[in-house]
């Protein structure tokens, strides 16, 4: 599988033994103390495992979950991690990230555990993420949150109850209720 360096020290590995099974061939490097098995198959989604791997506190959000759930055009360059207020800034490396720092509440609310290739990824819900990406419209653009929106709206998979309550959670309901009228009257 995958194995971060602090994870080998802990079972007892030294580092430089893991650099000898990379040179050998046996362990790729995927990033920053980040190394899987060779002769593994790619990910379908190598940076969110990537990322998850090398964050183990972080949460898949805004448009990375968007891009995951098929609700954007958008590609992400960055992969979007949010953080409990208390973290720290993750060392720079691959695959480049974008944080956000949430609160205990706002945070915890709607984390789903997906599987991608095997490994567990945290990710927060459609309807946590949606809420979320209009709480940072003035970050990721209003025209991406409006394109979630629709997109979610025309899926048909809709759950507007679990919408507002984490719109609530994240203290945009004001700003959601007009946006909704509108979607759903067209």
């Amino acid at each position: 599988g995958i194995l971060r360096t602090a994870e080998a020290i802990k079972l007892g590995i030294h580092p430089t033994y893991l650099y000898r099974l990379r040179d050998a061939g046996i362990l790729e490097s995927l990033g920053r103390g980040v190394f899987r098995l060779a002769s593994m198959p790619d990910f379908s989604e190598p940076d969110l495992v990537l990322a998850t791997k090398r964050i183990p506190q972080g949460v898949i959000c805004l448009i990375s979950a968007l891009s995951y759930y098929e609700l954007t055009t958008q590609i992400p360059h960055f992969v979007y991690i949010a953080l409990p207020r208390t973290s720290r800034l993750p060392q720079a490396g691959y695959p480049p990230l974008r944080c956000f720092w949430y609160s205990k509440g706002a945070y915890e609310a709607g984390i789903e555990t997906i599987s991608v290739n095997g490994f567990p990824v945290k990710i927060y819900s459609i309807e946590k993420t949606l809420a979320d990406c209009l709480k940072f419209r003035q970050k990721i653009g209003m025209d991406v949150v409006l394109e979630a929106l629709k997109e979610y709206w025309r899926k048909g998979r809709t759950d507007l109850d679990k919408l507002y309550d984490y719109a609530k959670i994240c203290r945009v309901e004001k700003i959601l209720q007009p946006i909704i009228e509108t979607i759903v009257s067209q």
